[in-house]
């Protein structure tokens, strides 16, 4: 058994995390399974943005240090990454320029390539598992639009979220441009949506078996974190 630890960027994410996926993942073998907002991210909105890759990775560091039976990963969203100056996470702009399936796995390798060369050969680099959000967390939502509808009391909805849906081959792949991006799909429909309260609403109702099935980097993360779960000894 062993302790999880994700780095979120925002307080949906926390909530997902310590609400949906939390109770499962323990019940897969793992000691304790929290999120940790990126720094303070509470006040994402008044800084402009997530924070840079540096000052992430500061963080990460020092967990995987402090607490050496811990595994550490991050759900954040791969439309907010920033690509260039001081800022810049590995690997963010090169992956713009790729096909859709590997822009995920081009940031993420990047991470774990730069983690691991801060702490050297001996890291066991299955302590860390980065996780990219394609192309945010809304587009989880998309995994089932009927209990998305129904999670946030919008019933009347559901339509126009499937409608949205099969337009794309995955939710994943629903697009990041500022205008077309998930969350603001979801915000042109919902007068003052309120990401933190119901974003974590619908998460809760849509669910895990439906992320898993209809969003396949999504489930390839989660099945990595499963096969992890009973891989070390607290």
């Amino acid at each position: 058994m062993t302790r999880l630890l994700i780095h979120v960027e925002g307080e949906t994410e926390e909530a997902f995390v310590n609400e949906v996926l939390a109770p499962h993942l323990e019940g897969c073998g793992y000691t304790r399974v929290s999120a940790r907002l990126l720094g303070n991210a509470r006040q994402r909105d008044r800084r402009g943005g997530i924070r840079g890759w540096a000052s992430v990775r500061k963080d990460i560091l020092n967990h995987l240090k402090e607490d050496p039976r811990c595994i550490a990963s991050t759900m954040v969203d791969y439309y907010g990454l920033p690509e260039a100056g001081s800022r810049a996470w590995p690997g963010r702009a090169a992956a713009a320029t790729l096909p859709f399936p590997e822009k995920p796995v081009e940031v993420e390798d990047s991470l774990l390539a730069d983690v691991v060369a801060e702490l050297g050969r001996s890291f066991d680099r299955r302590r860390f598992v980065p996780y990219v959000t394609m192309h945010e967390f809304e587009a989880l939502l998309f995994s089932d639009c009927s209990q998305f509808g129904n999670g946030i009391g919008r019933a009347d909805l559901i339509g126009a979220f499937q409608s949205i849906r099969n337009a794309f081959g995955t939710p994943e792949e629903i697009d990041d441009s500022p205008r077309t991006a998930p969350s603001k799909r979801v915000e042109a429909l919902v007068t003052g949506y309120q990401k933190p309260l119901l974003g974590a609403l619908a998460a809760s109702a849509v669910g895990l078996d439906a992320m898993r099935a209809e969003c396949p980097h999504f489930r390839t993360w989660l099945e990595r974190l499963e096969s992890l779960s009973g891989n070390q000894t607290s």
